[in-house]
């Protein structure tokens, strides 16, 4: 859990800072992270044509990445229904191609399709930079990053779920109100409401790593801590329009 824990905060330090220089940079970081969660998905659900998978998942991200950071800034995540749509479709010629009778087709492509629009969701974080609220560093990458670590570090934890879930969120929902009012000028009741669901995430992948009745190998664990924070993008990016523009 400590590993999935650093890889967590290390993906999402490296977005935050990425933020700070340019978009362009956010898509550079965006895309190392869709390499490293697509290459580690597949382990993760433990499923064979792992090579295929990462290849379709990965893909399938980056032209949404890529499309995010091309698209105007209110219409960043247009083109991903469409990304994720091709994906699926990917993962499911590369069963077809498989053939009939081969191992674990069935949780192959409901796993690789879970990671397809999971890790496809990080988009959102190339299209959060890009919005009108983030111009001029603003502060609100800050605000939601250090939201999302105190919830990392809740995670690492070694409590039980019915402790840690509830104090993982309520504790990251407080943190971001007390960034905004000590380093920037973010609304304290945005930042805490993308706290808490920042903080839910993080709690949501804490599970599912601790849940597997088998150790994860180093690219799964590091694939476990890089998807949640790539799946809040998208989350952080239509919290950012609601609350903030």
């Amino acid at each position: 859990m400590l590993t999935a824990a650093l890889a967590a905060a290390g993906a999402l330090a490296a977005i935050v800072g990425a933020s700070y220089v340019s978009p362009a940079a956010v898509v550079v970081v965006v895309a190392v992270l869709v390499v490293v969660a697509a290459i580690g998905w597949p382990h993760i659900m433990g499923v064979p044509a792992r090579k295929s998978q990462t290849t379709a998942i990965a893909l399938s991200a980056l032209a949404a990445s890529i499309a995010a950071y091309l698209s105007p800034a209110g219409a960043a995540l247009t083109w991903l229904p469409i990304a994720v749509a091709l994906g699926v479709g990917g993962i499911f010629l590369i069963q077809l191609i498989r053939g009939t009778g081969q191992s674990h087709r069935l949780e192959s492509t409901l796993g690789a399709s879970s990671g397809v629009l999971l890790i496809a969701l990080g988009a959102g974080w190339v299209g959060a930079d890009n919005l009108t609220v983030n111009a001029g560093q603003s502060g609100v990458a800050l605000v939601t990053g250090i939201s999302v670590l105190v919830a990392i570090a809740v995670a690492a934890l070694p409590l039980p779920d019915r402790l840690a879930a509830p104090l993982g969120v309520a504790l990251a929902a407080l943190a971001g109100p007390l960034c905004a009012l000590v380093f920037t000028d973010v609304q304290g009741a945005a930042a805490a409401v993308i706290g808490a669901v920042c903080g839910a995430v993080v709690m949501a992948g804490r599970r599912m790593v601790i849940s597997r009745d088998e150790p994860l190998n180093t690219v799964a664990t590091l694939a476990a801590g890089v998807s949640p924070v790539l799946g809040m993008g998208a989350l952080v990016y239509f919290l950012e329009r609601l609350l903030l523009s």
